[in-house]
């Protein structure tokens, strides 16, 4: 882990969660592996389905994927896992690494039960498990709508960014992906590649991309990039008098178009537009603007 999280201060907060929405809550480590959840035990109709090794097995994968996907997406991610139940997962995030994700699920939101039914019985067609108990389960579930899921995701999202703010988690900076991440950020204006920070760590690429994934949601490349493009945003902000060129080469973009093109992507505007954009919205006090993003 390269986090450690104060589970009793955890543990406080999923209650309140909980008593605010009725909806269980669990915290994942990085590795997927749960640290904690309120209430600890899962609904009757979970308890059946991992009854049986094979949905088990599939229930753990479906956790997994819904945590990368959202990491991909940097934000709250809602499915149907596998059985047909509602879910939502929010990374976690100190700073630019992913350290942990929230997750509340075991959600029955249909219209009405016998197209819940339905829809969960052929999900669960190839499962050991007895079909009238699992029923009766599915009936215990209250029904929630697609509003009020989305209202608790919000919620989630929140809690993950005060898990941080309120020093709930601690991060071990002697953890290979939180030195990398420092090393990134002290080499931006340089040409860093992938070989160099390979080089610099002594491992290999397989491993680097499988770090890059894991903790920062995206390819360690596309991860350099979005660092480089957010020192942009700041500078862009921060430096008014600074030619948008000699922010491009601060940055460590030594193509001009390119900077131009990758800063469009990630902000959808140019970065002549951006800074227009935000420095008019900006009081004039006096004084050079603060970054938006400090």
């Amino acid at each position: 882990m390269i986090s450690s999280f104060n589970l009793d201060k955890v543990k406080e907060l999923f209650r309140d969660f909980y008593t605010l929405t009725r909806i269980r809550v669990t915290l994942f480590d990085e590795r997927f592996e749960e640290l904690s959840s309120y209430p600890e035990h899962l609904p009757e109709f979970c308890r059946l389905l991992r009854s049986d090794p094979v949905s088990a097995k599939q229930c753990r994968l479906c956790d997994k994927e819904a945590c990368r996907a959202a990491s991909t997406r940097h934000a709250t991610y809602i499915y149907r896992c596998h059985a047909g139940l509602t879910e939502a997962i929010s990374p976690v995030y100190f700073g630019n690494i992913v350290i942990g994700y929230l997750f509340f699920g075991h959600v029955f939101s249909y219209p009405d039960y016998e197209t819940g039914w339905t829809e969960i019985r052929s999900r669960c067609r190839s499962c050991h498990v007895d079909e009238e108990a699992l029923h009766a389960a599915c009936l215990k579930r209250p029904i929630i709508s697609e509003e009020y899921i989305l209202a608790a995701s919000h919620l989630l999202h929140a809690v993950a960014s005060y898990l941080c703010m309120e020093r709930m988690v601690t991060i071990r900076r002697q953890e290979l992906p939180v030195r990398i991440d420092d090393y990134i950020m002290a080499h931006l204006d340089e040409n860093l590649s992938a070989c160099d920070i390979c080089r610099e760590f002594h491992i290999g690429k397989t491993f680097l991309y499988e770090i890059a994934h894991q903790s920062y949601g995206t390819g360690i490349a596309q991860h350099i990039r979005n660092l480089r493009v957010a020192r942009a945003q700041s500078l862009l902000l921060e430096h008014p008098e600074l030619r948008i060129s000699e922010i491009s080469s601060m940055c460590g973009f030594a193509n001009y178009n390119y900077f131009i093109t990758m800063f469009k992507r990630v902000t959808g505007v140019t970065p002549k537009a951006y800074r227009r954009q935000h420095l008019a919205a900006i009081p004039d006090t006096g004084s050079a603007p603060r970054s938006i993003l400090s």
